[in-house]
């Protein structure tokens, strides 16, 4: 099992034309190799020009093929047989000439002919200069690799090395991988609306301070992405982290509790399924000072009321969605994590000890059910929420029929 977390990609095929983004590729490659893939590397002329072969070949650790002449097979038909067995071919960069070649089917290259004979799915990462990826053949010539099944990734905006700024760079080798490895997880939510609350809330005592806790929030921003990857269209509901969203992912920003709350409720209806991740304060002051409290000698009193159970209370709703609640426990984790799915009336609760998995990039869980307690040991937190994906999806099925057999449609 790689480190993506599901089937694993076994080998993929990097391409690199000419640019001064070539430079790049070479983390790219790194990043596959690190996660187990077998990578072959690619170059044309031009890309040789801008990083020497040797330095791929190395991260690689296969030869790099650049001739198509010599292209590295015994029958010299190494621009049909090296995408047999491969997974998927990523071109990045991919230059503007390099584009049009694919588009109207010139195979005068060895990465232009593989192309072109290739027997997986092809990855484009352009890479120009702002004009050339904004000039009317550039567009039409992506139109039409998108017509023909081809997935292009990007291009970014930012500073270009001709010294403009705009549309055309390259995007970053994270990013690419990161596309390559959501592309490759199955699709076992397909169809599927997801709604996930992530990260800690703020219950304001006065302007400048609040009740919080420690949670970082990225337990449930690797659920929000594995979600997507695994085909659902999803919503996340967040409070305040510092994390980007998840590429796919739509993010409704909150701070407290009852804005959680009001936020889930009105995106609630006619989802599948419901993943209440966030750590919600469980209590939040009556009333919040409207100017900052000045520090006494003598003690402070601040009177707190319960804040609304968004978990139990979308899993009472009728035609609730399947609902999976997480318990951050500090001691009796299982047993308190069962005493919760019970109480709020939940198919699944995910355990775990707030004080393992609060800010840390990995997570140890407990799936606690009407079947048992099934532990998983410590792992990525993207990893773990790619299994819980799969988790929820196996159980999705006997959650809809339970729910039509009781009258619930």
């Amino acid at each position: 099992m790689s480190a993506s977390g599901a089937k694993p990609l076994s080998r993929v095929i990097v391409g690199l034309t000419g640019g001064i983004a070539a430079y790049k590729a070479a983390e790219l490659v790194r990043l596959f190799v690190k996660d187990g893939i077998g990578v072959n590397v690619v170059m044309t002329p031009g890309a040789c020009r801008f990083i020497a072969p040797m330095t791929l070949q190395a991260l690689s650790g296969q030869p790099v093929l650049t001739d198509l002449w010599t292209s590295g097979t015994a029958n010299g038909m190494g621009h049909i047989d090296l995408s047999r067995g491969a997974d998927a071919i990523v071109v990045a960069p991919a230059s503007a000439n390099f584009i049009a070649k694919v588009a109207h089917g010139i195979a005068d290259d060895l990465l232009s002919a593989l192309t072109l004979a290739r027997d997986c799915s092809l990855f484009v990462a352009p890479a120009m200069n702002r004009q050339m990826w904004a000039s009317a053949a550039t567009r039409r010539n992506v139109a039409q690799l998108v017509a023909d099944g081809v997935t292009v990734l990007g291009p970014g905006v930012g500073d270009q090395a001709c010294g403009e700024t705009g549309e055309g760079r390259m995007q970053e080798p994270e990013e690419i991988f990161a596309a390559i490895i959501a592309w490759a997880q199955p699709k076992l939510l397909a169809g599927k609306r997801v709604v996930v609350t992530a990260g800690p809330t703020f219950e304001a005592i006065d302007p400048v301070r609040g009740i919080t806790n420690t949670s970082s929030g990225k337990m449930g921003y690797a659920f929000a992405q594995a979600a997507a990857e695994a085909g659902a269209s999803v919503t996340l509901v967040s409070g305040p982290t510092a994390l980007a969203a998840p590429a796919g992912v739509a993010r409704v920003d909150v701070t407290s509790a009852a804005e959680m709350a009001a936020a889930v409720d009105k995106r609630i209806i006619g989802a599948d399924v419901f993943v209440a991740v966030a750590a919600v304060a469980d209590y939040a002051p009556r009333a919040s000072a409207a100017q900052k409290l000045k520090k006494r000698d003598s003690p402070l009193s601040i009177a707190l009321v319960p804040t609304v159970d968004i978990l139990a209370s979308v899993a009472a709703r009728r035609n609730a969605p399947y609902c999976v609640g997480f318990a951050a426990e500090s001691h009796q984790v299982e047993r308190n994590a069962e005493e919760k799915r019970r109480r709020k009336k939940v198919p699944l609760i995910v355990a775990n000890r707030a004080q393992d998995a609060f800010g840390r990039d990995d997570n140890e869980v407990v799936l606690c059910d009407d079947r048992g307690r099934h532990p998983l040991p410590r792992m990525d937190k993207l990893v773990l929420a790619r299994r819980l994906v799969a988790e929820i999806a196996r159980r999705l099925p006997v959650a809809r029929a339970g729910r039509k057999g009781r009258g619930l449609k």
